[in-house]
């Protein structure tokens, strides 16, 4: 026979997309409770087992949160326990680190081209917002971010909007334009500072720092974030989990 043989999905796999199509579709907003495993289950015509594997799944994807006797409920960057799910810049005494104060260096608009065109899935000469901003834990500067976002879905975000907010970014994103990045991939390799980024990070031109590329997603997988951020490494260091 040509082709290939169709693909079996298990049932759980199916709710579970059909609670992801919600979450995109704005059907439960984020904080917000979505419906008990029970009414999901009748919703969706299967049984409250095959609702509680799915909602497992997503759970352990940060997509939901279940709260113990209280309910499972949309994750949000809101939530002081997911500040540091994208920010992984860890003191080399491995003490618990503060949120870092964030000061912009830079807003402008441009025109898509290159790699962030390419990244963003942006034909050239689209619009772009671009912030460039200082991280700076404990008084100490150390991380110099360039963030590329689509002018169709950040339009308004301004430069006084980004010094008047304190905070997660990506909480910024949530409440005020609707996007909620889900996932990211990242690319890290050793680089030498230039002399804007030495002058921001309190270096010499050419010392060394920890390069990380990353390109941030909504639902859909769609791309909406290009960031390069520049890391100053000799007191902190970058720390990943694999599992």
């Amino acid at each position: 026979m040509p082709g290939s043989a169709p693909t079996f999905r298990p049932l759980y796999s199916q709710i579970k997309s059909l609670i992801m199509e919600g979450l995109a579709g704005g059907a439960w907003a984020p904080g917000a409770p979505i419906p008990s495993e029970a009414e999901l289950a009748r919703r969706y015509k299967v049984s409250q087992g095959t609702v509680r594997k799915a909602v497992e799944e997503l759970a352990q994807e940060h997509h939901l949160v279940r709260r113990q006797g209280r309910g499972t409920f949309v994750a949000t960057h809101a939530e002081e326990r997911t500040q540091f799910r994208f920010l992984r810049l860890c003191r080399d005494d491995d003490q618990p680190e503060t949120y870092p104060e964030t000061r912009l260096l830079e807003w402008r608009r441009a025109r898509a081209a290159g790699e962030a065109a390419r990244l963003l899935n942006l034909k050239p000469g689209e619009g772009l917002v671009v912030v460039r901003r200082l991280l700076v834990f404990d008084g100490e500067p150390a991380v110099v971010d360039e963030i590329s976002l689509p002018a169709s879905i950040f339009r308004r975000l301004d430069a006084e909007l980004l010094n008047r907010y304190r905070g997660s970014l990506y909480k910024l994103f949530e409440t005020e334009f609707g996007t909620r990045m889900i996932r990211a991939e990242e690319r890290i390799r050793a680089a030498a500072a230039d002399g804007a980024t030495a002058s921001a990070l309190g270096m010499r031109r050419g010392d060394p720092v920890l390069r990380v590329d990353r390109v941030a997603f909504t639902y859909a997988d769609r791309p909406v974030e290009f960031r390069r951020g520049m890391y100053r490494t000799d007191r902190r260091h970058y720390r990943n989990q694999l599992v």
